[in-house]
């Protein structure tokens, strides 16, 4: 199964509370309170995402973080690429050339980096302005046959069917 990081995860929740309210300066106390996590967590995700230059740090007596730029010039890939350190990939060769020793002799590398490809345009293609839309229904998702292919596969071998 594929998945994000639960850290990029958070991330995505914390820049949208920020988005809700690009006006306000949010301290890390009051955005773990608005989202249930920890605040050493919340701090850590602030941290990395104004290093990644998508929040802007305030100090002082009423200090904490502002949006950097309009929520809709704000991409979940930049929010992803932000947290993790480098680009998202499904393995280590489709993002970062050199990360694997088989990278120069592997067959498969090249439709693992079409894929990832198709990933991120998708990531790119979704900004914190949609993610904060109200009453946005779950996309449909088609459904998954790959263990019904695999359990068919296993059941025509135990009686013999599909020679």
């Amino acid at each position: 199964m594929l998945r994000i990081s639960k850290l990029a995860d958070y991330a995505t929740g914390v820049m949208s509370l920020v988005a809700r309210r690009p006006e306000e300066v949010h301290s890390a106390a009051k955005i773990a309170v608005g989202l249930g996590i920890g605040q050493a967590t919340a701090s850590k995700i602030l941290k990395l995402l104004a290093q990644g230059g998508l929040v802007k740090a305030q100090r002082g007596v009423k200090g904490g973080y502002v949006i950097a730029r309009a929520p809709e010039r704000i991409s979940l890939a930049e929010i992803i690429d932000a947290i993790e350190g480098i680009p998202l990939g499904l393995t280590e060769c489709s993002s970062t050339p050199g990360m694997c020793v088989q990278e120069s002799g592997c067959l498969v590398r090249g439709n693992w980096q079409r894929i990832s490809v198709a990933i991120r345009r998708a990531l790119e293609g979704v900004t914190l302005a949609d993610m904060v839309l109200p009453g946005q229904p779950p996309a449909p998702v088609a459904p998954v046959t790959f263990f019904k292919t695999v359990g068919a596969r296993k059941a025509a071998a135990a009686t013999g069917e599909g020679r």
